[in-house]
């Protein structure tokens, strides 16, 4: 397994729809393990492939809490069949929008179908914290980020901070 460069915002990259995959091969796979493994290192809960650079509709969750069992979910081309009209707002945070977070309104349930790693098609439900993840993932598969959810003046805030961040690191590798 290799540990991958996480692309942060902003940068067109994450704004790009990504592709499905045809299935999960030795090549989906990898990736898959690889974002894992990025996503454990970088002590996240989530993972699309867009934040790699990988343009495949593939993402990584693991949603277990410190000292619990690793619940680990490989997912490519997930698609959300159903979500429930109770809302639930989160504050939500992004590996690529590092320390910025903001409170986030999405469906509190939603039913999922996916291929996982063995190329399986499978069907879960999902509320509280699993169903978030999920979608702020999806989300990026589609080119969303969590503040694109939130108001122009907060997402316009967090972005020039990010902008800011990026020229500053820029400057002292020169």
């Amino acid at each position: 397994m290799a540990l991958l460069p996480i692309i942060t915002a902003p940068d067109p990259r994450l704004k790009l729809k990504a592709k499905p995959v045809v299935g999960v091969d030795d090549k989906v796979r990898r990736l898959m393990d690889d974002m894992l493994e990025t996503m454990y290192h970088a002590i996240g809960i989530g993972l699309a492939a867009p934040q790699v650079g990988a343009q495949h509709r593939v993402l990584v969750i693991d949603v277990a809490r410190e000292g619990e069992k690793p619940q680990r979910m490989r997912i490519a081309n997930p698609e959300i069949l159903w979500r429930s009209e109770e809302m639930a707002t989160a504050n939500e945070g992004c590996l690529s929008l590092p320390e910025h977070y903001a409170d986030v309104e999405r469906p509190r349930a939603i039913r999922l179908r996916y291929l996982d790693h063995e190329n399986e098609i499978r069907e879960i439900d999902a509320e509280g914290l699993l169903a978030t993840c999920l979608q702020h993932e999806i989300d990026h598969l589609d080119g969303l980020l969590f503040v694109d959810h939130v108001s122009s003046l907060k997402r316009g805030m967090i972005l020039r901070k990010l902008a800011k961040t990026k020229r500053a690191r820029a400057m002292a590798a020169d």
